[in-house]
């Protein structure tokens, strides 16, 4: 799907590493009558300078139909000038008319794990995850501080991150969990699972983590693979 309109591209920027003060926004001299932007995908990465033509008429023909008038021929490079900036604050009026009370507080959660309000550990290994991945573990965390509830976070977390995973929670006998995580261990999925336990796994509990052997269950004939099976 291509990018139609301005907050789409800051998106996608913010998702390749691109600051958006490192995106300029140029009024275009040929465009669609159809579309905000013309271009397709956002060709660039991090540190670069990034040159985006907009068709200024598109959806805001009231506000530059004079600044960008065809017969004004002076002052060229501050009117550009301005453009830029009035496209920037366009596009960040977008984001917050998109935007609830809860995607805020969301906000405010990631830009506290990245500043380090968590522990330095948390601020350097969230980086590790995908941007859907720490809105997950935000919207969790919010959660954690509305019911006061840990384990079933930590479950319904881990599970959306690791989609094969299945976790096992043994509080009769002794305070114990076990993780089946379905797929080979890497050091970034370790280094992922290791800072959900970290955020959200009560000190009292002990874990196991078994990657991509399961432990064998009588009658479960899926645990129960020759070779495969796990010593609990």
């Amino acid at each position: 799907m291509g990018l139609n309109y301005i907050w789409d591209l800051l998106v996608q920027a913010q998702e390749s590493g691109i600051h958006k003060r490192d995106v300029t926004f140029l009024p275009a001299k040929v465009y669609s009558p159809y579309m905000e932007l013309s271009l397709e995908d956002l060709n660039a990465v991090a540190g670069e300078q990034v040159e985006v033509e907009v068709n200024p008429f598109y959806r805001f023909s009231d506000v530059f139909r004079d600044l960008l008038n065809i017969n004004l021929m002076e002052d060229e490079e501050i009117r550009h000038t301005l453009f830029d900036i009035l496209i920037h604050f366009l596009a960040e009026l977008d984001f917050m008319q998109g935007m609830n009370k809860r995607e805020y507080h969301i906000r405010f959660v990631l830009r506290d794990l990245e500043a380090g309000a968590f522990g330095e550990r948390v601020k350097e290994r969230i980086g590790l995850f995908e941007r859907d991945e720490r809105e997950w573990i935000a919207c969790a965390i919010l959660r954690m501080y509305d019911t006061g509830e840990t384990l079933n976070l930590l479950r319904s977390t881990v599970s959306r991150i690791f989609r094969r995973s299945t976790i096992y929670v043994n509080s009769e006998e002794k305070d114990e969990m076990l993780f089946y995580i379905g797929q080979k261990k890497t050091e970034l999925a370790g280094r992922k699972l290791e800072l959900l336990m970290e955020l959200f796994l009560p000190v009292r509990y002990r874990t196991e983590v078994y990657w991509d052997c399961h432990v064998g269950i009588i009658d479960a004939a899926d645990t129960m693979i020759q070779d495969r099976i796990a010593m609990y």
